[in-house]
């Protein structure tokens, strides 16, 4: 996306805006980027650097946003015959892997928040250390729930497209 962005508004105006978005960071490292971004400007600005230089930029930016845009072209691709072959299948648990996933997490959401409230109601004292064990399962709430996301999300794209 950004190689597509700087292929349309071209490398002199990304490097004024992105200085001065940098220059309001409180940051060393982000002031002595929009520093470095001011003296290319102002090389560009007196001539040091060439408008054919620039324009070799523009193209080397528009030729990596080609190559991006091929590369997220095989991706959906790979991910469409994926889903294609999903729905053609015979084998009840390859079409219905989806809503299986979704059942089998919503279960456990309910169990183990169920879990929790007992273990809370029954033992207060212990709350603030059953909470804290609680907060160490989110990277694993984190994926689950995020693959739900997407098979609910692509799910109900694939609807809309039959």
């Amino acid at each position: 996306m950004i190689p597509a962005l700087l292929a349309q508004i071209g490398l002199p105006l990304l490097m004024k805006a992105v200085g001065a978005g940098l220059d309001h960071i409180d940051n060393p490292i982000a002031k002595t980027a929009a520093e470095g971004l001011k003296q290319v400007e102002k090389a560009v600005t007196k001539g040091d650097v060439t408008p054919e230089q620039i324009h070799a930029a523009n193209r080397h930016t528009e030729r990596m946003a080609e190559i991006e845009l091929a590369r997220d072209t095989e991706t959906l691709k790979s991910v469409n015959r994926t889903i294609r072959a999903e729905v053609a299948s015979e084998d009840a648990f390859v079409r219905r892997w989806r809503p299986s996933f979704g059942y089998a997490v919503a279960l456990t959401w309910i169990m183990t928040m169920g879990a929790i409230a007992y273990a809370i109601i029954l033992t207060p004292l212990q709350a603030p250390s059953i909470i804290a064990a609680l907060v160490n399962t989110s990277p694993i709430w984190g994926i689950a729930l995020g693959v739900l996301g997407v098979s609910v999300v692509k799910r109900s794209a694939d609807k809309k497209l039959s």
